[in-house]
């Protein structure tokens, strides 16, 4: 009889509601959260699609007056996270409703940490930084590849040091995530590659997170197999409900197995190089990918044949570290047919720049469940490769 200790679990997740039209039940959900003056969060892009209208209007139907802010710029900023926070405040509204991005959903998520909280958004770096409750979070993506509407991160520029922060909180789990494949149908299709992209490093990466486990690892596959299976014909065929249907799958699945396994180092890169030049995420999880699956293979070469079988590679027998390599040159040829640079230095980074990244990257909390260590010279080998 096996004298080992059982392993515990645990799996967060808000409720999920899934499918076309699903948009419909915000009022519902929001009601059912105790809403009576919800705050509604978005940006710019989405005031320019029929979806911010069309949740106001279910909103209406349900006697809910809503305060509509739209103030969230790509990558949220500290003080866009503050000034979210004070029209909250002077609105008096209860529930957070979020609707687009993950920008949107991030930005979100810090004016609740906020208004229950206090303080600088910054003063939350890290994990389970708040104790005070927060108000009820209703996330409804417009994306499919942040996974920000069903996990516990929230990710905010800090924009003195011109780095991002990561918060990571089972509170910051919204109570309800609603997601409507229609909405995915007016991305840009440069926004689409680049969001289809940051899935599937979620996938990989909570694949081979030193916190994954079984709860994690069969959404982690199966997001690698969507996404690897239907981003370019979403991106050719950007109406057809059911291929965005399966990418809004591959992005729930991929935030569920995130969330619970956390990341690694090519989040924990990704960020810095976000925080400094205010690129897209998931363009720069991209570039970075393929490399950080090389480096991780020496120390869990048998973690990459399910993800190299679910890419739907052949590799038979093949050695865990020759499947990793074949991965790798999968994703980067994924990520050239998407339109993602080949390297860091066409998004701005430059060899002076490697120091400074390197070290921000060795304090963001992804790092720690990288499965292969990694020191200041390690990360800065990485970002040379990739540049």
């Amino acid at each position: 009889m096996s004298t080992k200790a059982p392993r515990l679990l645990k799996f967060h997740a808000p409720e999920i509601v899934f499918g076309p039209g699903s948009l419909a039940e915000a009022g519902f959900a929001a009601e059912r959260l105790g809403a009576r003056r919800p705050f509604v969060v978005t940006d710019p892009g989405l005031m320019a699609t029929p979806w911010a209208d069309e949740l106001l209007g279910h909103l209406h139907e349900s006697g809910l007056v809503a305060t509509l802010w739209h103030g969230v710029t790509p990558n949220p900023k500290d003080h866009e996270i503050e000034a979210g926070y004070q029209q909250y405040t002077n609105s008096g509204c209860d529930v957070i409703i979020a609707i687009g991005g993950g920008s949107c959903i991030d930005a979100a998520k810090g004016v609740a940490v906020l208004s229950g909280n206090g303080g600088s958004i910054l003063d939350y770096a890290g994990v389970d930084q708040f104790d005070k409750p927060i108000p009820p979070l209703l996330m409804i993506p417009s994306t499919a590849g942040t996974g920000a509407d069903v996990s516990q991160f929230c990710v905010v520029t800090d924009t003195v040091r011109s780095i991002k922060v990561t918060l990571i909180g089972r509170a910051l789990v919204p109570d309800i995530s609603i997601t409507d494949p229609r909405l995915l149908t007016t991305m840009p299709a440069w926004l689409a590659g680049a969001t289809g992209l940051d899935a599937l490093t979620h996938g990989i990466e909570a694949f081979v997170s030193l916190g994954h486990n079984p709860l994690t690892d069969g959404h982690a596959l199966s997001s690698v197999r969507l996404v690897t299976g239907n981003l370019c014909d979403s991106l050719t065929s950007p109406g057809d409900c059911e291929g965005q249907e399966r990418m809004a799958q591959a992005s729930l699945e991929a935030g569920l197995a995130f969330s619970n396994a956390i990341l690694g180092a090519t989040h924990a890169m990704s960020h810095q190089v976000g925080g400094l030049l205010d690129v897209p995420h998931g363009v720069v999880n991209g570039v970075l990918l393929p490399h950080v699956i090389r480096y991780n293979a020496v120390a869990a070469p048998e973690r990459f044949i399910p993800l190299a079988m679910a890419a739907g590679l052949k590799i038979e027998n093949m050695p865990g570290l020759e499947a990793a390599e074949m991965l790798a040159d999968h994703v980067r040829n994924l990520a050239d047919k998407v339109g993602i640079p080949t390297g860091l230095r066409h998004l701005g980074v430059s060899e002076e720049n490697i120091g400074h990244l390197a070290m921000s990257t060795l304090n963001d909390a992804c790092l720690s469940t990288n499965p292969r260590s990694a020191d200041r010279r390690d990360v800065e080998a990485l970002f040379m490769a990739a540049l």
